[in-house]
């Protein structure tokens, strides 16, 4: 399927524009209207990345700046050199298993935004040792974080505020630190994602405070003038194939049985393929779905354990149901979404995305990389690639989970 982009300052396809980026080393991308302001560069040395970054996002007002990078930068020197660039202006970020640009996909990068009174006031906190976390806890943050926006902005309700959760992608926490904020918060819709980094799941970090932090998360808490709108989506519906996870760690998230016969045996039957053909790119093109309140969601594998067991993105437990999904056009689906909030706030100014990293592979693979990043630049998304999505108080896998922000004020 070709995408054309309706509209958009960057033309990410423009096979010249691609020729001038390559010749450099790192650049960057700035574009601005009031209050908000997006940018990125493809800078490897760290003090280079976060000064053209901070040049890109720095902006009268700023109430917030959020930054997603790659996890092969050094973090100390990118963390050191952001703080000490963005200053007293509140800072966030995680790291990446890819990145989302003004100029479509990138990898190896650092991208952000800023936002700015008075169209948006924003809050921080962080949440350490996630390990250890509770729903008090949860309720304790998210109570603190919404005074703390009341004072400064004033006393509103939920339609103008949102919040946005960056978790660690490997700690395996999200489901109950998504539901606990989710009930504390109220009306406040939430998304989020999962910090990312390489496809051996060896570490991934969230930023605050000036510094990278494993085992953390932090919630952002954005009230504005803006129109806006979360949403999430995927490309996938049931197939007739079921399976039932008859042996399994919920805490570890790993299957050891499926159909009472080893895990990854039995699920490699399943989709058609010897044990031996298992890769990441045959999860994200095959992954389960599971029925919750009547709808269908993504529970993707992470990969295959030496045992034979699979170790998936998200909850999982013995005796539930998996049936195996069946992919639908990945673009269309995506093209049909953004039509839709154009319809409903037009052309978006900002879309903060969190993408799993299984999407981008599929895409890979199918060789529509370009096409999906084109069609993504023409709508102002910046974000990453991630281990997992958050959505209101789920977490989801292998979907594109989003707000989308824009330019006219919300109705009243």
């Amino acid at each position: 399927m070709t995408v054309t982009a309706r509209c958009g300052p960057v033309r990410a396809g423009d096979a010249s524009y691609k020729r001038r980026d390559e010749r450099r080393e790192g650049d960057m991308s700035k574009r601005t209207d009031d209050g908000i302001r997006i940018g990125y560069s493809r800078a490897t040395d760290p003090d280079r990345a976060a000064a053209e970054l901070h040049q890109a996002l720095k902006q009268p007002q700023a109430s917030i700046a959020v930054f997603f990078c790659s996890a092969d930068y050094d973090l100390p020197v990118l963390g050191s050199a952001l703080s000490a660039l963005f200053g007293d202006v509140d800072l966030i970020g995680c790291t990446t298993a890819g990145e989302i640009a003004p100029v479509g996909y990138l990898e190896g990068a650092i991208v952000g935004f800023s936002l700015a009174a008075p169209d948006f006031i924003a809050v921080s906190a962080a949440i350490s040792n996630l390990p250890a976390f509770s729903i008090t806890e949860g309720e304790v943050i998210a109570r603190d974080l919404r005074e703390r926006l009341d004072r400064e902005a004033g006393p509103s309700d939920s339609d103008d505020t949102f919040a946005f959760l960056l978790i660690d992608g490997l700690d395996k926490c999200e489901d109950i630190v998504v539901s606990a904020l989710y009930a504390a918060l109220g009306k406040v819709p939430l998304f989020g994602g999962s910090s990312g980094g390489a496809m051996s799941f060896g570490s991934s970090s969230v930023f605050y405070d000036g510094a990278f932090h494993r085992d953390s998360a932090v919630l952002m808490m954005v009230r504005t003038r803006r129109a806006f709108r979360l949403f999430t989506t995927d490309h996938f519906v049931p197939s007739d194939t079921k399976m039932v996870i008859t042996e399994a760690d919920p805490i570890s998230r790993v299957v050891t049985e499926i159909n009472a016969e080893p895990a990854g045996r039995e699920y490699a039957r399943l989709v058609g393929l010897d044990v031996d053909k298992l890769t990441p790119m045959i999860f994200a093109t095959h992954p389960v779905m599971v029925k919750v309140g009547g709808r269908y969601y993504v529970r993707a594998i992470q990969k295959v354990n030496d045992d034979g067991s699979l170790t998936f993105f998200c909850a999982i437990d013995k005796g539930l149901v998996l049936t195996v999904a069946r992919g639908t056009d990945i673009i269309r689906n995506l093209a049909e979404q953004f039509d839709r909030i154009r319809a409903e706030i037009g052309r978006p100014r900002l879309v903060i995305g969190c993408e799993c990293i299984l999407r981008s592979l599929e895409l890979e693979r199918n060789q529509l990389k370009a096409v999906a990043g084109q069609l993504l630049a023409a709508q102002n998304v910046v974000g990453f690639n991630t281990f997992g999505e958050q959505f209101q108080a789920m977490h989801v896998n292998q979907t594109f989970t989003c707000v989308a922000i824009g330019r006219g004020r919300a109705s009243t």
